[in-house]
């Protein structure tokens, strides 16, 4: 029979079959030949079963070409009896798994069967299905109550303007939070928090993804912690703006209400003084026309308007909102585009500088260099150094902590401590607290021991029993030491492919690309990527840089030229798209089960587990993960084919600094190539060995460190 299915597989795949690795065709041989695999109609089963692995080894170009080869398959089988007719009932003594051993690319999407243990009858299996259908339905129900929490919590954050004066109240300076406490979905995040924010300090909020750092700020833009002052600006810069047909400029000036009512009413009066001038020339009554305005009233009140305008700085406004956005790297034309006209990205940029522009007496960034390229980095680094106000930052740049911040607050255990100095220093510090409080630790254990062995050997001794005593009272004195509970170490551990294509592996001969319609944005590309390059590309935002990662993944295709990918190799992309494509309804684990179906739990799990997403983690609705956990999720699931090429675009992005530590080691240890487009200093400077600038329409080697490249650019 096996003999017979390969000739009928190679008949239809044709010369294809022959370039492919012969166990790959073996376990195709071996899947369809089996006795009780069902080819479905019009070979739909075949297409479950093995249609990623045809699509993915070249037996076939694309999905449409997969179900056509499957339908002539299943016919050809059919005529040779091959194709028999699915049984009512199936029982087998053990599970028969036909991918075991084998590599995770040939894994089938063919859906396991509940095979083990007694045959189930029909009653039993609608209670499973009933009970499968609850469990989603609970699992709708808390998301959709997640989504509304969430809703409700910007809801509940007030619109912040311009503050031109404190009239409300006394001068904001320090603000003092005493033994509060923050838990949202029954979990405690903050326990008896207490914390100073002395003003006109910068504070980096740092701490493991998960703990509560974005809730904390949110907690506080909603005045939701006893201890803030009513009278307290405090702006949250998480949203991006909603778009719409006002221009990035006016967005940003319209955070002024004051001057913007000001000018509309000084417009709206000055009109008026043109009408009373006007019936003044043409000797008509006051009355005739305007009925009840007064001459003098009009004026007096314009004086009143030019005063306050004068005193509120309005007339250096648009000034002043223009450099904040020529700084977030907005042309002239792009500031007077409608905000949208831009992307999420573009959208959040504005939304910082209407935050500047602001100057709320507590401003809080939530990793605002995200969006931002390297360029405007610097200058928002510039910009927060001279920020007279106070500060709190979730950031994972280093560097951008190291510069910015003059304070540390660390989250950890439910518990909020501060550290003077920036992020370095605050490592540092924390290491030899660690390491003091580890020596208490053992020190008093091994006291604590030596008493209790005392307190043991003698304590029915009763010549020895005053100095039994004495121990006993020595030992309660001694009090309690806690245990150093260090954060259980992140892993990236990315699998090492089992094969090396031949060179070349990827390759750019002339290579040019330009959007329908659009004009080229790149030109006679010349380069090659092999598992040995540890490459960056930098540039400004918009300059094209995920559309090169998607050139070379073959997503897109060149206009002009050749872009030539080895047949064997693999590729795994990460950007932010495949982790807001993740299922949030689902658990890391469920989504790895339905992205790779058939492939046992504990090989998923073990997966999962080498991106730190471990035990109750992996069990955890994705709705309740972090950014930075989420990310995690998205990383095991584009490695799990073992890719021989990895392409990061800004994969630091709400990862915390000990999971971008633990990225970088990850990708040292890692065995094949890697081409990451990041901002990141600490990043690229710890795992990638060139650098490649990406300007006018070209692709160049940059000859020199990622500090020589932010050198040049501060010099610019």
């Amino acid at each position: 029979m096996t003999e017979v299915a390969s000739s009928v597989i190679h008949e239809v795949l044709g010369r294809r079959a022959l370039d492919v690795d012969q166990p790959i065709i073996d376990y195709i041989v071996n899947v369809l030949a089996d006795d009780d695999f069902d080819f479905g109609f019009q070979g739909e089963g075949a297409v479950d079963a093995i249609g990623e692995l045809l699509v993915d080894s070249g037996c076939v170009s694309d999905d449409a070409e997969c179900r056509s080869v499957c339908s002539i398959l299943c016919e050809k089988f059919g005529k040779h009896g091959l194709v028999k007719p699915k049984p009512a009932v199936r029982s087998l003594a053990a599970p028969l798994r036909m991918f075991d051993g084998m590599d995770e690319e040939e894994v089938p999407k063919k859906k396991p069967e509940v095979t083990d243990g007694p045959i189930l009858t029909e009653r039993d299996r609608a209670k499973l299905e009933r009970r499968k259908r609850k469990d989603e339905r609970q699992r709708e129900q808390q998301y959709q109550m997640h989504l509304a929490e969430m809703e409700a919590a910007k809801a509940g954050m007030p619109v912040v303007c311009v503050n031109h004066d404190n009239s409300s109240g006394p001068a904001i300076k320090d603000i003092h939070l005493e033994n509060f406490n923050i838990s949202i979905g029954g979990r405690d995040l903050i326990v008896d928090g207490s914390v100073t924010l002395s003003y006109g300090r910068h504070y980096g909020l740092v701490g493991r993804n998960g703990t509560g750092k974005t809730t904390f700020l949110r907690y506080m833009a909603m005045h939701a912690i006893d201890g803030i002052p009513k009278n307290c600006q405090i702006l949250h810069v998480e949203q991006e703006v909603v778009g719409d047909d006002i221009s990035a400029l006016q967005c940003v000036l319209n955070t002024d209400i004051e001057r913007t009512q000001l000018l509309e009413e000084e417009a709206h009066l000055l009109a008026q003084q043109r009408e009373l001038e006007f019936e003044g020339a043409t000797g008509k009554s006051q009355g005739e026309l305007n009925g009840d305005i007064d001459k003098d009233v009009v004026g007096k009140r314009l004086e009143e308007i030019y005063k306050r305008l004068e005193f509120i700085d309005a007339y250096s406004a648009e000034s002043r909102a223009g450099s904040i956005l020529a700084g977030l790297s907005f042309s002239p034309e792009m500031q007077h585009k409608a905000t949208k006209t831009f992307s999420g990205g573009w959208r959040m940029r504005i939304a910082l500088a209407r935050a500047l522009f602001i100057e709320p007496d507590l401003l809080l960034l939530d990793e605002p260099t995200n969006h931002l390229d390297l360029h405007a980095v610097l200058w928002l680094e510039t910009y927060l150094v001279k920020w007279p106000k106070t500060v709190i930052v979730v950031s994972h740049a280093r560097e951008f902590l190291n510069t910015v911040v003059t304070d540390i607050l660390h989250l950890h255990g439910q518990k909020l401590n501060s550290y003077k100095g920036d992020y370095d220093t605050f490592e540092r510090t924390r290491e030899e607290q660690l390491k003091n409080q580890q020596k208490a630790f053992e020190s008093n254990e091994r006291s604590r021991s030596h008493m209790q062995s005392f307190i043991d050997k003698f304590r029915y001794n009763a010549k020895r029993a005053a100095l039994v005593q004495s121990r006993i009272k020595a030992l309660d004195r001694l009090g309690h030491v806690d245990e150093v509970i260090n954060d259980p170490d992140y892993k990236f551990e990315f699998p090492t492919p089992d094969d090396r294509p031949g060179l070349p592996i990827i390759s750019f001969s002339d290579a040019s690309f330009g959007y329908p319609g659009g004009p080229l944005l790149f030109k006679n590309l010349n380069f090659g990527i092999d598992l040995d390059s540890r490459i960056a590309m930098v540039g400004p935002n918009g300059i094209g840089k995920s559309t090169i990662l998607k050139l070379i993944a073959g997503e897109l295709q060149p206009s002009s030229g050749t872009v030539f990918r080895s047949a064997k190799v693999r590729i795994a992309v990460f950007s932010q798209h495949h982790v807001d494509g993740l299922d949030l309804s689902s658990n890391p684990l469920l989504y790895m089960m339905r992205c790779y179906p058939g492939v046992p739990e504990q090989k998923l799990r073990a997966h999962l587990g080498s991106f730190g997403v471990t035990g109750n983690l992996a069990l955890q609705p994705m709705y309740t993960l972090s950014g930075g956990q989420k990310s995690r999720v998205a990383f095991a699931k584009i490695t799990f084919k073992k890719p021989h090429i990895i392409l990061l675009d800004e994969p630091s992005n709400h990862l915390d600094l000990d999971a971008v530590e633990a990225l970088i080691q990850g990708l040292v240890l890692f065995q094949g190539g890697v081409l990451m487009v990041s901002h990141d200093e600490h990043l690229i400077s710890g795992s990638v060995e060139e650098l490649w600038v990406v300007s006018e329409g070209k692709v160049s080697p940059f000859h020199g460190t990622f500090h020589d490249y932010k050198k040049i650019l501060q010099s610019s």
